[in-house]
């Protein structure tokens, strides 16, 4: 058998040009990636069932306090696939979630004592923006009293010999709630 000659640069060039080829096979997407959505809603569907969830949203201030209550809200329970106690996911905003590892078994006694003895067993802190909290009372910021004439008039009278600015108008005001207070 004769051996054929290799095609110059130019010749390979205008074969390729000519060719048309197929286009590559493309690789499937990871099946993590196209059953995200499907199980986002089935986990809304069947995932929080029960009165635990709603029970624990509704009485989250109660359980965690009012000023964790303002910086994390409940999430899921996530039951075991065995019978057994839950996790109890929370989700908590920024630096709050050291705060809430620290009342870790307050928390958890609590959630226990809402839902029934041995109902959650661990709590799974997810750091993420909470929503915002439901305004339950409206607070009201009350305006100060007025002081008497004659203890404002020695409260300027004191700070006559202060520069004008930033410091002698927040010495009034100290001197004005102190002298509310007393």
């Amino acid at each position: 058998m004769a051996r054929r000659p290799l095609p110059s640069l130019s010749e390979a060039a205008d074969i390729l040009a000519r060719k048309r080829t197929r286009p590559p096979r493309r690789v499937a997407p990871p099946a993590g990636k196209a059953l995200t959505a499907y199980l986002k809603t089935l986990e809304g569907r069947f995932g929080q069932t029960g009165p635990g969830p709603k029970l624990l949203m509704e009485r989250w201030r109660e359980i965690a306090g009012e000023v964790l209550a303002r910086r994390s809200e409940p999430v899921k329970l996530v039951r075991p696939r065995k019978e057994g106690p839950a996790i109890l996911e929370i989700r908590v905003d920024g630096p709050a979630a050291a705060l809430i590892q620290h009342q870790t078994a307050d928390i958890l006694a609590r959630v226990n004592l809402a839902l029934g003895a041995g109902a959650v067993d661990k709590l799974r802190i997810v750091q993420g923006p909470i929503r915002a909290p439901v305004a339950t009372e409206a607070k009201t910021r009350r305006r100060p009293v007025p002081l008497d004439a004659a203890v404002e008039a020695e409260l300027a009278a004191g700070l006559a010999e202060a520069p004008d600015g930033g410091l002698k108008s927040a010495l009034m005001r100290l001197g004005r709630e102190v002298a509310r207070r007393g």
